[in-house]
């Protein structure tokens, strides 16, 4: 039986810089209750910057979380009260020193919806110039340019393992953005 889930109680469980958790008591559809984790994130945004050598901007860097270097894409968490475009401009400048003339919103995704209540933005960013990187005190990172055919070749054999650096590179792929910057190649 499809159909939605009632909370009947919420509990927090913890409340930290950048995550939430909390447990739901839920009424089900077919009458039974169950329990749901929920991983609370205020959302971030997710930028693919790409040049008129049709090269993407790519960062490198460890994550604990997985305790690995990771190949992403730029990205970072809306501040309190922060439009996602702004938060875009901010996190492209801090994490790679590049300023775009030229944004575009390409889609909104959720991370893991089955337990994780982060929406991400995916912007395309172009017109771009180069200024100095502001990295934040517990960002490790370094920047490289990639050509967009590497980028996707990268993903096809597992270098890439980030979601939303998949997401973002799977959908200059399909959905190829011709305005201004020539064809980014065949749809998938």
């Amino acid at each position: 039986m499809l159909g939605e889930e009632k909370t009947l109680e919420s509990r927090q469980i913890f409340s930290g810089r950048v995550i939430g958790l909390r447990v739901d008591r839920v009424a089900l559809p077919s009458g039974g209750e169950s329990s749901r984790e929920i991983v609370e994130h205020r959302g971030a945004v997710v930028i693919a910057a790409v040049n008129e050598r049709q090269e993407v901007m790519l960062v490198r860097q460890y994550r604990k979380a997985v305790e690995e270097f990771l190949w992403e894409l730029p990205a970072g968490t809306l501040e309190v009260g922060e439009e996602p475009l702004a938060c875009a401009r901010r996190e492209l400048r801090e994490e790679t020193g590049l300023e775009a003339r030229e944004w575009r919103p390409l889609v909104q995704f959720y991370s893991s919806p089955g337990f994780c209540s982060e929406k991400l933005y995916l912007f395309v960013a172009t017109g771009l110039t180069e200024g100095h990187q502001a990295t934040d005190s517990d960002e490790n990172l370094t920047c490289h340019w990639v050509p967009l055919e590497e980028a996707w070749a990268m993903a096809r054999r597992g270098e890439i393992a980030d979601a939303k650096t998949l997401v973002g590179l799977l959908a200059l792929k399909c959905w190829a953005w011709r305005e201004g910057s020539g064809d980014w190649g065949d749809s998938c």
